[in-house]
């Protein structure tokens, strides 16, 4: 298993005193900053959540973050908070998904929606096998790996042997699903890195399944990224084209360059740091660097086809941006790596009600920038 981490910001001269220190003035804010900084809430004496600031609510998303960064930080009592919020309102125990966590809820925990969003359960299962390797297993809903492995079950196996629901993965192609039962994915859903782990640490019957969707993830984001760009739609087909069908729920489009698509780039950095494997998607990170290397100057980020052409004039998460770009220097190194990398240093926080996703997304960068973001 992986042992050295690459320091980016120690590698382009930022000495490890300022590193660290920065570091942890970034957990403070968004732990227990001013009430326009932070995004994680206590609640009574044992738990709390991290609060979607840009729609008032709490998202299995920004819980399984959350859980990441704690973990990654050594923070068992904000994790088990958190844990135990989630499992006590989100957890859904019965009924078509059961088994699965309801992908958003009021703050007061009353369910807003009684249907999942896959990337939270992956999150949630990683972030829980990293505890269960840190701090050891613990009893009820804190033995850390056997409630791992249960979401992983049933992210599998939903709809068999008569169980009710539908599974989050399409078993056929590898592919994680946009929600259970759907026929498209979202590319930032891919997490190669984390399917390794799953194929050591699943129930042995499934590690198989995710040994080869870690490869096959790989190969999607191939297909996904566009060549001259590096960008990904946030939604897409099977075969990697943006997802330009009309949804039943919804009038938004999704084939674009936009929020959930920042994420890709800087998931594909995280995957080659941790395991150095290339199927062609690292080439998305060295296309990222280059294509938005003058609006990065500029400081103006737009909302973009995925070709690249401008389809909106300002960006909703101009922080996210150039932090995941920034992160996106684990798998590429090229001529503005470095460039990248200052500019994310130099780069305060967000404040405001949109600073939520914004700064969870910083937060990442710079643990992984930093050597921080590690296997455990």
């Amino acid at each position: 298993m992986k042992n050295q981490y690459r320091n980016v910001f120690a590698e382009f001269g930022i000495e490890p005193n300022q590193i660290n220190k920065r570091l942890w003035e970034i957990r403070d804010y968004y732990f227990y900053g001013k009430e326009d900084e932070r995004v994680y809430y206590p609640v009574g004496d044992d738990m709390a959540y991290i609060m979607d600031t840009g729609n008032n609510d709490v998202r299995t998303e920004g819980m399984s973050y959350g859980m990441m960064i704690c973990v990654q930080l050594d923070m068992r009592e904000e994790f088990d908070r958190l844990w135990k919020w989630a499992k006590t309102y989100m957890w859904m125990p019965d009924g078509f998904y059961e088994g699965y966590f309801a992908w958003s809820c009021a703050t007061d925990g009353r369910k807003n929606a009684d249907s999942p969003a896959p990337d939270g359960e992956e999150f949630f299962a990683m972030a829980l096998f990293f505890a269960s390797h840190r701090w050891g297993d613990g009893e009820g809903i804190f033995h850390y790996s056997h409630e791992a492995k249960e979401i992983l079950r049933a992210c599998l196996h939903k709809g068999e042997n008569g169980r009710p629901g539908v599974p989050m993965w399409n078993r056929e192609n590898y592919q994680i699903l946009f929600v259970p039962g759907i026929d498209f994915t979202d590319p930032s859903y891919h997490l190669p890195h984390f399917y390794e782990l799953f194929a050591l640490w699943a129930y042995e019957e499934d590690r198989p399944f995710w040994e080869k969707a870690a490869l096959e993830s790989r190969r999607y984001l191939v297909a996904a990224c566009h060549e001259k760009t590096g960008f990904s739609a946030e939604y897409a087909e099977f075969d990697g084209s943006p997802m330009r069908r009309k949804l039943p729920w919804t009038d938004d489009r999704h084939d674009w360059f936009f929020s959930d698509s920042y994420r890709t780039v800087a998931n594909i950095g995280l995957d080659y740091e941790w395991f150095g494997k290339d199927e062609g998607q690292c080439r998305a990170a060295q296309a990222i660097q280059e294509f938005l290397l003058e609006d990065g100057r500029k400081g103006t980020y737009h909302i973009y086809e995925v070709d690249g052409s401008i389809a909106g004039e300002q960006a909703l998460h101009p922080v996210a941006i150039p932090a995941t770009v920034a992160m996106s220097v684990l798998a590429a190194s090229t001529s503005s790596s470095r460039e990248w990398v200052e500019r994310f240093w130099n780069l305060p926080m967000r404040t405001g009600e949109r600073r939520y996703y914004d700064n969870c997304l910083y937060f990442f960068a710079f643990l992984a920038l930093s050597g921080n973001y590690r296997i455990w």
